[in-house]
């Protein structure tokens, strides 16, 4: 079998429902078994594959975040964001976009953001007269911003793949997070003119500091995580323990929202998630493996460079690449394939391994608002209680500031970089 075989019958699998990580994993063993290869090639790749100490902070990152969602935090949070910025035209537009950005600095995940927030938000701008389609299209978009904000989940696997500081990938994701969050902002605010969309209440000081004061603790969460790894307190594996720890301290002896069921159900949840995403980062491993020993990645950049040395069309390409691919895979499965392969080409380019990490995220974050995979619309299709197609129109707007950060972070790499440069260098 040839590697084209192999890649054709990877879609084919994909496109007739077969789970992502069966798919992976299928089709690298038809390769080897074709190939005369030991079968233990694949075992032994796969174990290797998921056998990394900062693979640990996955698990944990998951956990935090769910345990915050159990506790009732993200509540909290959305009050705090409403109190601070649902004054401006199209408020809760706009507490839509800030609850994420606080709500990212502790779970790290799109589909996360989608689902915890996603419920008080949509059903808040319902109550208050916003589209259906506009509290979807916005909740989508924002929740995007999880994975850029550390800490990051998919930021942790790159790391891992691409063997670069996941430190200096957290910090260079602030600035292109906050990016995406006010490029939204921006659209919110043309959207509020253009419908009329009315102010969520008057700003007070009384409201600021009362939700303040609520949120405070779990705003700390954040400032654990990041200020321990820029601080040189914590590796980013210690730091997700650490979520975990602040996570069950809030929810146990400050709010008591927490109980013996609630922490078995949540834990249930993230040992399924992280067996999901484990496995899906075990069989694409074998996958680029198989890439990679087959030198798919230097023909794939001679191949590249031989169609033009131009910097500005290779990293159009590049980015195209991604973008289609970010339509049919899942996000942990991209980056575990695309990284071998595409990341050569970055660094000929002269593009530092962190930048092109941003670049990579932003895009395949951008896909998970795209069909056929999109999995954040289908989260907000049952929360919302909406057709998927329906999901997707209402999303496609909010594409379009989201595809200008990318540009703007692709072609300006000070943005990505000046934090870590500063920090790390």
């Amino acid at each position: 079998m040839s590697i084209l075989l192999m890649i054709m019958l990877l879609f084919v699998l994909m496109v007739i429902g077969v789970p992502v990580a069966v798919a992976l994993a299928l089709s690298s063993l038809a390769f080897v078994a074709t190939n005369g290869m030991p079968s233990m090639i694949v075992l032994a790749n796969m174990v290797n594959g998921i056998n990394s100490f900062p693979l640990i902070a996955v698990p944990f990152f998951i956990l935090a975040g769910n345990l915050m969602n159990s506790a009732g935090i993200t509540t909290r949070i959305f009050d705090f964001a409403r109190a601070t910025v649902g004054w401006m035209h199209g408020g809760l537009g706009h507490v839509n976009v800030g609850a994420s950005v606080i709500f990212a600095g502790m779970s790290g995940a799109a589909v996360a953001d989608a689902g915890g927030l996603g419920n008080i938000e949509i059903k808040a701008m319902r109550e208050s007269g916003y589209d259906t389609d506009f509290a979807v299209g916005i909740t989508a978009a924002s929740s995007t911003i999880g994975p850029i904000i550390p800490p990051s989940l998919p930021l942790v696997i790159y790391g891992v793949i691409a063997d670069t500081s996941i430190g200096q990938l957290f910090t260079a994701g602030l600035i292109p997070g906050l990016m995406m969050a006010i490029s939204l902002m921006i659209m919110v605010a043309w959207y509020s003119r253009k419908r009329n969309y009315p102010r969520d209440l008057s700003f007070s000081v009384s409201r600021f500091g009362s939700t303040f004061l609520h949120a405070l603790m779990p705003l700390m969460t954040p400032i654990i995580i990041i200020g321990g790894i820029m601080g040189g307190i914590f590796t980013p594996t210690e730091a997700a323990i650490a979520a975990v720890a602040y996570s069950m301290f809030l929810g146990l002896f400050v709010y008591r929202t927490l109980d013996f069921r609630k922490i078995m159900r949540v834990s249930m949840d993230t040992v399924e998630t992280t067996a999901a995403i484990m496995l899906i980062v075990a069989a694409s491993t074998i996958f680029a493996w198989i890439l990679t020993a087959n030198q798919v990645a230097l023909h794939f950049s001679q191949s590249m460079l031989e169609l033009t040395d131009n910097k500005t069309v290779l990293l159009l390409m590049i980015t195209a690449i991604i973008l289609v691919i970010g339509l049919f895979m899942e996000t942990i499965a991209a980056i575990t394939i695309l990284t071998p392969v595409l990341l050569p080409v970055a660094v000929t380019l002269g593009i530092d391994p962190v930048h092109f990490g941003i670049i990579m995220i932003l895009n395949l974050m951008i896909g998970l608002l795209t069909p056929p995979v999109g999995m954040v619309l289908y989260v907000l299709s049952k929360v919302a209680n909406v057709p998927f197609e329906r999901c997707v129109t209402a999303t496609a707007p909010f594409l379009v500031p989201l595809v200008t950060v990318l540009v703007l972070l692709t072609f300006i790499p000070e943005l990505s970089m000046w934090l870590p440069t500063m920090l790390y260098r």
